[in-house]
């Protein structure tokens, strides 16, 4: 298991690469997950310079879906801007040495309706087609990607991962697997170890976000974290686990996953006591 911060925790948009990667460095990160939310603040040149430099890799990056794209938006204009944001992280995600690309990308964040069966018939159709269109642009370059399950209040697209795997093999395509997180599980699923094993056995599993019930920090939270350590090494999981909290200087995800105050004694504080915790329990 590689394990490490994605970069919302500590800045955003992300401006400062070079700072990032040496916290990650200090607090003995294997790996960093970007956020693609700006590519104007993004050189991939500057961020690998500062990868060979710090030695932490980046293997995973982050998308930001809004209500100005949208692979599943209910207008032809917002979803052909959400297919092209997803091939433009594919196109960035291979400058920087990325294997996956992980979030919502069938949605927008935040976009929580009451709808009528023929609008979730709809939602579904324009989801799956325009995925298969990313996941074959993706696999062309040998990107994959990791579809997460967000809660009832951030989506109302895929909320268990049992709609997930629908979605999966709905598109058919072995480079969509799941981003499992663990603050989202935490709410939707009845049974989160057995939603993991779920996972693992009906689809694929990509990325692990390890993230606290209270979106704070990993072991200072009330999260069973013994028997999910126990699902994911049932299923044979072993590639990223991820630190994944937010700050509410994150304008565009604040609002959509209510981040109204600092989730802990400071951003650093999530690394410093979070990794080692993390490392310790899958030691294990």
């Amino acid at each position: 298991m590689k394990f490490g911060m994605n970069s919302l925790a500590w800045q955003s948009p992300v401006t400062e690469i070079e700072r990032l990667l040496a916290l990650s460095k200090k607090y003995d990160c294997d790996i960093f997950e970007l956020a693609l939310e700006d590519f104007s603040t993004l050189d991939p040149d500057r961020i690998n310079k500062a990868v060979e430099e710090s030695g932490v890799l980046i293997k995973t990056v982050t998308g930001i879906h809004s209500d100005v794209r949208d692979i599943s938006a209910d207008t032809e204009e917002l979803r052909q801007l959400g297919i092209q944001y997803a091939k433009d992280m594919v196109d960035f995600a291979a400058q920087v040495g990325a294997e996956v690309i992980a979030g919502p990308i069938y949605s927008a964040v935040g976009k929580a309706r009451q709808q009528t069966p023929e609008e979730v018939e709809l939602k579904w159709k324009y989801g799956v087609e325009n995925m298969k269109v990313v996941a074959d642009y993706g696999a062309k370059k040998g990107i994959r990607f990791a579809i997460e399950t967000l809660n009832r209040f951030e989506t109302d697209f895929i909320n268990t991962v049992e709609q997930g795997v629908e979605y999966i093999h709905r598109i058919g395509y072995d480079n969509v697997g799941f981003l499992l997180d663990s603050f989202h599980m935490g709410i939707e699923e009845n049974d989160v170890p057995a939603a993991i094993r779920l996972a693992g056995k009906e689809a694929r599993i990509f990325d692990f976000h390890s993230s606290a019930n209270n979106r704070g920090t990993p072991g200072l939270d009330n999260t069973a974290w013994g028997p999910i350590r126990d699902a994911i090494k049932d299923v044979g999981y072993d590639d990223y686990c991820i630190i994944e909290s937010f700050t509410p200087d994150c304008v565009e995800i604040a609002k959509a996953a209510s981040v109204w105050r600092p989730f802990s004694e400071s951003p650093e504080s999530i690394a410093r006591d979070g990794i080692p915790f993390l490392k310790q329990l899958f030691a294990e």
